[in-house]
């Protein structure tokens, strides 16, 4: 038997395992959601900035430009282009739209503006300044909204501004910047809530008022928040005006920089840029700053940043009652910066509310910023770019999601108990895979709360899971979790879970609970918990394959080429260290995202210690094409760093 024998062997059994993958191939978004592009005639860019659908299924939308488009037959009956009509112009950069008792109401930068169309000609012939707040011309100063509250009252919300020379710190220039306001139809203003850094995304869920906030200073990463009037949701830009007569928060800025450090420092006459501080002993954390200041809103559901989108936008809820798929009554988030959908579920737990995230559809030609159900219950997604940046390759667009009936094989939801989690699916679980304690891992974590833009995960920890039960209808999992953590973000993995019709993957397998609050006495039934391991069972069978085929490889081919085939990880073995430590937020294996494929990365021929280097401390200027630099990620375990510059290797 010689070396190239030996060696086609090996490639046989590598083509195998490819054709074995193959035929469980993993599920696809795109088989269950459906992605159609609207046609959009020449001379109209839709930099969507507001959207919402009429009685009658026209769609309304504004865009950045300031214009205002009704758009007929946007489901493009009978294959009908949509019709465009121009409603209105002439508006500042309107980021949101709501549409009530045949008028349209549209936060432009520095107002709130009622548009009728009086003389029914299907155009706007009044505009009216139903608000106005002051502007100081920064251009950061973006305005969102307004969401109708229960009351009629509406709510509106603004971008804070950035300094001068300390251009990365975020401050309220002028009143109101980083608040939420309540706006009443006739001009009644009154301050709802302070804290927020970019509240993009608003809604409102069970009555009650919630927006996206994304990543940046004092804002470890990106949620949704349940924002109560009164609260302080964490960014302290806005407490400049807690003092004034209408203030409904009465925590002061003063107050606030008493107990948490603003680092605010000058060396040489000049602020120094505050960074994240490696291996930090005791970091300023939000839930331990809530009990020095009870009016701090912690997020209901952290998005963890470059998992679960990078620029989170649109809230809404899924009303469609089972039209748009399995999902009604939980929360569709959109992503400017990944161009992408999230999906959540709300629960509450001793009055407040928290839940889980996952990943719904991505795709998208431009970043998501807004979204309206249509009447059929399909749903349009509104889209921009400019000056943002997003993955997709247009800078603007209006598109469909449909779905086609087929219900994907998901974590519907997962709920808290006091000693675990319970996880429901939207279909029977295989239960062989359902017994198998290595299919069910996840870890625990929190973020920083500092003026530092994001924050690593810290404080992580792997959840001890020690077992788990498939129940009887063999829809639920109940996974026992020995080392539960308040206020931690709780991931969960199901990668190995098959369905028990067709042995289908979990089309998105990772799920992130946000654990504000452990239910009390609310333990899982008790019965039978598998405690099997398929690991054990395998690694005694692989240790004595292995032994074999090792001495036979030694006899004719060199120690040093069985113990490289040894060392690569497969893309299975990967796939969940890719995700957990967010590298697919910004690369795929074969295709430009905002960084390089893993394959051009391959191409460069660095040696695994090279790669793991340059994920701890990246060299942007090695990829000038790029526009976004790759942030250093210290963060990453070493032993998965390893894995997966090995794999990136076997990738040539």
């Amino acid at each position: 038997m010689n070396i190239k024998y030996i060696l086609s062997i090996i490639c046989l059994l590598m083509a195998f395992t490819l054709v074995a993958q193959d035929s469980e191939r993993l599920p696809r978004e795109s088989d269950y959601y459906k992605i159609v592009t609207l046609p959009v005639p020449e001379g109209i860019l839709l930099e969507v900035g507001g959207m919402a659908t009429l009685e009658d299924g026209r769609v309304v939308l504004c865009t950045r430009r300031g214009d205002v488009w009704m758009v007929e037959n946007p489901d493009m009956y009978e294959g009908q282009a949509p019709k465009f009509t121009l409603f209105a112009q002439g508006l500042h950069e309107p980021l949101g739209l709501a549409a009530r008792d045949n008028a349209i109401y549209i936060a432009q930068r520095g107002e709130l503006t009622k548009l009728s169309d009086v003389n029914g000609d299907g155009v706007a012939d009044q505009y009216h300044t139903v608000f106005d707040w002051p502007l100081s011309g920064h251009y950061h100063e973006y305005s969102y909204g307004p969401k109708f509250l229960p009351d009629g009252t509406m709510i509106v919300t603004g971008n804070v501004a950035f300094g001068d020379e300390e251009w990365w710190r975020g401050e309220s220039r002028v009143p109101w910047r980083g608040w939420a306001l309540q706006i009443t139809e006739d001009g009644e203003m009154k301050p709802w809530a302070t804290g927020m850094r970019s509240p993009c995304g608003l809604g409102v869920f069970d009555g009650e008022f919630f927006y996206t906030d994304n990543q940046g200073d004092w804002m470890g990463s990106g949620g949704i928040w349940h924002v109560q009037r009164g609260s302080f949701t964490g960014h302290p830009a806005g407490l400049k005006w807690a003092n004034e007569e209408n203030s409904p928060v009465k925590l002061t800025a003063d107050q606030f920089y008493a107990k948490v450090d603003k680092r605010q420092i000058k060396k040489n006459g000049r602020y120094v840029k505050p960074d994240n501080i490696l291996n930090e002993e005791n970091p300023d954390l939000l839930y331990e700053v809530k009990k020095e200041f009870p009016e701090v809103q912690l997020p209901a559901v952290w998005l963890p940043h470059g998992v679960l989108g990078i620029s989170n936008s649109e809230i809404l809820e899924d009303q469609t009652q089972g039209a748009f798929g399995p999902f009604a009554g939980q929360l569709f988030v959109g992503d400017q910066g990944q161009s992408k959908i999230m999906r959540i579920d709300l629960e509450k737990v001793n009055g407040t509310y928290q839940g889980v995230a996952f990943d719904f559809r991505s795709g998208f030609q431009s970043g998501v910023l807004r979204m309206t159900w249509g009447k059929d219950g399909s749903m349009y997604v509104g889209e921009t770019n400019r000056g943002w940046g997003s993955a997709g390759d247009r800078t603007a667009g209006l598109e469909r999601l449909i779905w086609n009936g087929k219900t994907p094989f998901e974590m519907k939801t997962v709920r808290a108990k006091s000693d675990g989690f319970e996880i429901e699916f939207t279909g029977k679980v295989d239960p062989e895979s359902a017994k198998d304690l290595d299919n069910f891992s996840g870890r625990s974590y929190v973020y920083k709360y500092h003026p530092v833009y994001g924050s690593p995960t810290i404080k992580s920890d792997s959840l001890q899971i020690t077992g788990v039960k498939l129940s009887k209808d063999g829809k639920s999992v109940s996974v026992k979790v020995d080392n539960m953590r308040q206020y931690f973000v709780h991931e969960l993995s199901v990668f190995g879970l098959r369905s028990a019709q067709d042995s289908t993957a979990v089309l998105h397998p990772m799920a992130y609970y946000t654990l504000n609050e452990i239910p009390q006495g609310d333990a899982m039934a008790g019965g039978d918990w598998s405690t099997f391991r398929s690991s054990v069972l395998r690694a005694e069978q692989l240790k004595k394959e292995r032994k074999k085929l090792v001495a036979k490889a030694k006899k004719k081919t060199k120690p040093a080429v069985a113990a490289q085939v040894n060392k690569v990880p497969t893309y299975a073995e990967v796939q969940p260290l890719l995700l957990k430590n967010t590298c697919t937020a910004c690369h795929q294996p074969s295709k430009r995202q905002i960084g390089p494929a893993f394959k051009e990365i391959a191409k460069r021929n660095y040696s695994v210690e090279r790669i793991v280097e340059l994920i701890y401390n990246p060299e942007p200027e090695n990829w000038p094409g790029y526009a976004t630099p790759m942030a250093p990620m210290p963060q990453v375990p070493r032993g998965d760093a390893t894995k997966i510059a090995q794999w990136i290797r076997s990738l040539k």
